[in-house]
């Protein structure tokens, strides 16, 4: 029995050692992008986020705003009215899967702490909580913060929070 785990715990550890050179070469890689290596300011993304955004998107002046971004990712929820009643439908999973779920991933990270920030994500975050299921406000959050990566990308300055209006 223990010569057949270690046959099969053997391929588990070369495969984990992949994985610490993969992430090792990301990290590099996002070390000496400039771009790289503002991206991780906004909160929710980190090296993988902004090497995949970068590698996607490249300068992002292909998009006129952070909402067509966002829309080009699947994170917009489609319009629908009728008699003068706007309603929003739920989002599409069109765009770049991958990057997608990096963001939702990021959202989900920031979330059980990010209704304690000072900033002005912390009251929206708290509004949202309140108001809609966690899954619901991860989405909205991860639509959010690919407004902000699409801004910091195209702008060229690190992102900072603003404190809330008095």
């Amino acid at each position: 029995m223990r010569a057949l785990l270690h046959t099969l715990w053997q391929p588990l550890l070369d495969l984990d050692a992949k994985v610490k050179a993969l992430t090792l070469e990301i990290d590099t890689l996002a070390q000496h992008d400039p771009t790289c290596r503002r991206l991780p300011t906004v909160p929710g993304v980190g090296p993988l986020t902004a090497t995949a955004l970068v590698a996607t998107i490249g300068d992002g002046r292909q998009f006129r705003r952070g909402r067509d971004l966002a829309a080009w990712l699947g994170r917009v929820p489609r319009p629908h009215s009728t008699g003068g009643k706007p309603k929003l439908l739920g989002i599409s999973k069109r765009g770049n899967t991958y990057v997608r779920t990096l963001f939702i991933h990021g959202a989900r990270a920031v979330l059980p702490r990010g209704a304690q920030r000072t900033d002005r994500l912390g009251p929206w975050l708290r509004g949202l909580r309140r108001h809609t299921h966690h899954k619901v406000a991860a989405v909205a959050l991860a639509n959010k913060l690919a407004r902000i990566a699409w801004a910091v990308r195209v702008q060229g300055t690190p992102y900072q929070p603003q404190l809330p209006a008095a």
